[in-house]
């Protein structure tokens, strides 16, 4: 069933726009736009929800519940959620686009050593993920996995004369691009606020580009070239129809908002 819904369309999906396009840097690039596309609503879904957040934390409510069960976690808890229920907020709604990319990102990575083969045996197993009569196996090969200084099936290393080992520049780059697209879109906290959706969303932020990170630097280069153009568009598409939180990052600067005209 996984191979149905998931690695067939996308091996499919990234063999065409490679077909279309000649190389599969640019197919994943145009692949990742697309998918950041159709997740749209529920990016949109994660800016209202986020900016509900900052909102929320100017509730008169809110703030009364935060001085009044500060000493008791559980009880703050309980009342945090049933204001929470009341004001129809889901704390957790912020991190729902993240989540949902981890069946994209293991789909994804499963087609790319699909779609990826050169052995006659590895052909053999491409072959059958193919529609019939959708593409022909003799228009895809030789496939072009180059691009740039990566070989899109194999780890990313950049490798600089006078080294004995390569640098993984994209991993720096994922790790660089999560952590702030993460933390420019999470409206600030208010001092002292001790909110468990919050403090989630924090540990989120914290985590987050570490695993994305790791990833990059263990699996193939074509999944780290995915995560860095779906971070960069989820920064885009924020900037334009939400709030650029750049305080976050820069503390010295003002929060910019970027409102949709």
């Amino acid at each position: 069933m996984w191979d149905t819904i998931i690695i067939k369309p996308f091996v499919n999906l990234l063999l065409w726009i490679y077909m279309m396009v000649g190389n599969f840097g640019v197919a994943i690039i145009l692949f990742t736009t697309l998918t950041r596309v159709i997740l749209y609503p529920l990016t949109a879904k994660q800016i209202k929800s986020s900016q509900a957040m900052q909102e929320l934390q100017k509730n008169k409510r809110y703030i009364e519940i935060q001085e009044k069960y500060k000493g008791d976690k559980e009880k703050l808890a309980q009342e945090q959620m049933k204001l929470y229920q009341e004001l129809k907020i889901n704390p957790l709604s912020s991190c729902l686009p993240t989540l949902l990319q981890f069946p994209i990102i293991i789909g994804l990575y499963q087609a790319l050593i699909q779609s990826i083969a050169s052995a006659p045996l590895d052909l053999l197993k491409m072959t059958r993920h193919l529609y019939p009569g959708f593409l022909k196996i003799s228009e895809l090969i030789p496939l072009n996995t180059q691009f740039l200084w990566m070989d899109l099936g194999e780890k990313e290393r950049l490798m600089i004369p006078g080294l004995n080992f390569g640098i993984p520049v994209l991993t720096i780059i994922v790790v660089i691009t999560t952590y702030i697209s993460s933390k420019v879109i999470s409206p600030p906290s208010q001092p002292g606020a001790n909110d468990q959706g919050a403090m989630m969303t924090k540990m989120m932020n914290l985590y987050m580009p570490f695993l994305m990170g790791w990833l990059a630097f263990s699996l193939s280069s074509g999944l780290a070239l995915y995560f860095v153009v779906s971070n960069v568009i989820q920064i885009l598409q924020y900037a334009i129809t939400g709030k650029i939180y750049w305080g976050n990052i820069f503390p010295t600067k003002k929060k910019t908002e970027i409102k949709k005209a």
